[in-house]
């Protein structure tokens, strides 16, 4: 069985010129207005987005709650779908293209196990995959819910943290 590692040695793994990202990477997670599962569950979805195994292991063994788990797995996979399609009928300007019904089955969306947490996770996979019209929707649902600005912008910076981890492991 291979060994687990902690996030203090995978972040020790990142050599020095990600230093700054070394330092960021618990830093986000402990200096966060999102409670600690939602902290770490939007690191999960956007490990599983980078499919950065050695991410993804770290994340979900810090993780106490598989609800979690399904949430940022869920997120992860629809977005990988979604961002794609909305991004193209975004980048396309054509209003016959926005008339289209979508067609793509998305029920997660719709009845999740926890509705804050997987927009907070779909958000943050979203800003990783530049999808502006998800962004924007899942920004509105959540500011919707009562989430505050600085909720958002906690995700997105841990998700941006993530993005940047998985780059610099491979330097």
């Amino acid at each position: 069985m291979e060994a687990v590692l902690s996030l203090e040695e995978l972040s020790a793994r990142i050599p020095e010129p990600g230093k700054d990202i070394r330092l960021n990477l618990k830093f986000v997670l402990d200096n966060t207005s999102l409670t600690r599962e939602q902290a770490l569950g939007v690191a999960l979805a956007c490990a599983f987005n980078q499919k950065n195994h050695e991410l993804v292991q770290v994340y979900r063994d810090m993780l106490q709650d598989p609800a979690i788990v399904q949430d940022a797995q869920s997120a992860a996979a629809l977005m990988a779908m979604n961002n794609v399609f909305y991004r193209f009928r975004h980048m396309v300007g054509d209003s016959e293209y926005e008339a289209l019904p979508a067609r793509l089955r998305m029920q997660k969306l719709a009845n999740p196990t926890n509705k804050i947490n997987l927009e907070l996770f779909s958000l943050a996979v979203s800003a990783i995959n530049g999808c502006e019209n998800c962004i924007k929707s899942h920004e509105q649902v959540l500011l919707g819910h009562g989430i505050s600005k600085q909720n958002i912008l906690d995700a997105v910076r841990i998700a941006a943290t993530v993005r940047a981890a998985d780059v610099a492991l491979s330097l």
